[in-house]
């Protein structure tokens, strides 16, 4: 799969998938091609059975990603502009979407469309130099990748706000306290953690936590009826699958269950 990409370097850890993002000398910034490819990878991993979980990462230790590139930003009218935030809006909306649980391992800058991508993901970890920011306001224009949307989805409005409004970076440890981020690791540690905690979620039943994470992402727009009707269509659903009666006959059995994805 590697070889399908320039931008991406794609490394299989067992049913785990670790994505770098590999333009180091441009702090990783997200241009056309990157998100492109990005795009090209969320419909591999789609109706991946063999991909479990996905930790996403940037190259070096500067930055996860430091933003979308302004220098091909520059110059563009408004409908170039549009065109680049429904691309970017699609990549986020399709990481998002991934069956797999997404872990996003945030090693220094996040800024901008860099922290819009690690807010695509389910769960977020640190390092201990990670900065996440959403400074657009400072070059004249507003996060473009949904940040307006998902930040105040994650973090308590006014904290969102501040942070929109203000263009100012927050530390790693504020990420933390805010609770934008699960936790902040030291950068050594980092990746090796985000995979632990993948193969963790790959051990898992993989139709239920598909449908587990589908129904997490409802509970942040749908009313508290409907996400809970959903949540029993759901539930029911599984009753249909192999894994549940392995699950179920593992667990009576006391032995380790041996999940198909089916």
């Amino acid at each position: 799969m590697n070889s399908q990409f320039e931008t991406l370097l794609v490394e299989s850890d067992g049913p785990v998938l670790v994505v770098t993002i590999n333009r180091p000398k441009a702090l990783n910034a997200l241009n056309q091609q990157v998100l492109t490819e990005l795009l090209r990878l969320c419909e591999a991993l789609k109706d991946s059975s063999l991909v479990r979980a996905v930790v996403l990462t940037g190259a070096g230790e500067k930055a996860f990603v430091a933003g979308a590139d302004i220098s091909a930003m520059a110059s563009m009218q408004p409908a170039e502009a549009l065109g680049f935030a429904e691309l970017g809006h699609r990549v986020m909306d399709a990481l998002e979407a991934l069956p797999q649980p997404v872990i996003a391992a945030v090693n220094g800058f996040a800024l901008g469309g860099g922290m819009e991508l690690a807010m695509s993901c389910d769960i977020l970890l640190a390092s201990d130099n990670a900065r996440f920011g959403q400074p657009e306001v400072n070059i004249g224009v507003m996060p473009g990748f949904g940040g307006s949307q998902r930040l105040p989805r994650r973090v308590p409005f006014g904290i969102a706000a501040e942070i929109l409004l203000s263009g100012d970076n927050v530390t790693a440890a504020d990420a933390l306290r805010i609770g934008l981020v699960n936790r902040v690791l030291p950068l050594a540690d980092l990746v090796a953690d985000a995979k632990k905690l993948a193969h963790k979620m790959a051990s898992r039943a993989p139709v239920a936590v598909a449908k587990t994470k589908q129904a997490l992402h409802t509970s942040r727009q749908a009313s508290l009826a409907d996400g809970n009707a959903q949540e029993r269509q759901l539930f029911s659903e599984l009753f249909a699958t192999a894994d549940q009666k392995e699950g179920m006959r593992a667990f009576l059995d006391k032995r380790p269950p041996s999940y198909q994805g089916k």
